[in-house]
């Protein structure tokens, strides 16, 4: 038996108008982009975005790293793991706070990131936007995540 709700959906309710899809779908291509890019390095993409976090700014708590690349606390761990192990990042204990680790990039950190940064020029071109468009892009995001 067919659902009858099926046919009392609005236009404005199906999934290609929805704000959220659009969001979630080019940031699902986005990532395809990026992710053989990244494999070359041997680095995922939110390592990549970590390692990016701590370039720009170095010596900061687990919290505010994570705050900085919009995830919870709690997926830190692994995440800065397996960078620790790899020897891009060191966490060490804070001078003022024995309960906060402090997290800074290495030198090899560093220097990876500088071979892997080519990738986001790459992901650049093949999203097919102009420099205006992906900027306009960028900034309408930032709007609506609140970083503005």
């Amino acid at each position: 038996m067919p659902d009858a709700c099926a046919h009392s959906i609005p236009a404005d309710l199906t999934l290609g108008q929805q704000l959220c899809f659009a969001v979630h779908a080019a940031s699902n291509r986005i990532s395809d982009h990026y992710r053989p890019l990244l494999a070359a390095h041997d680095l995922t993409y939110a390592q990549y975005t970590a390692l990016m976090a701590l370039a720009e700014e170095d010596g900061v708590s687990i919290t505010h790293l994570a705050g900085r690349l919009r995830v919870a606390k709690a997926s830190m761990t692994p995440l800065l793991r397996r960078l620790e192990e790899k020897n891009l990042i060191t966490r060490s204990m804070e001078d003022d706070n024995e309960r906060q680790k402090s997290v800074r990039i290495t030198d090899q950190g560093r220097a990876l990131l500088g071979t892997s940064c080519h990738a986001t020029e790459m992901v650049f071109q093949q999203t097919g936007l102009t420099q205006q468009q992906a900027d306009d892009l960028i900034a309408l995001c930032k709007l609506v995540s609140g970083d503005q």
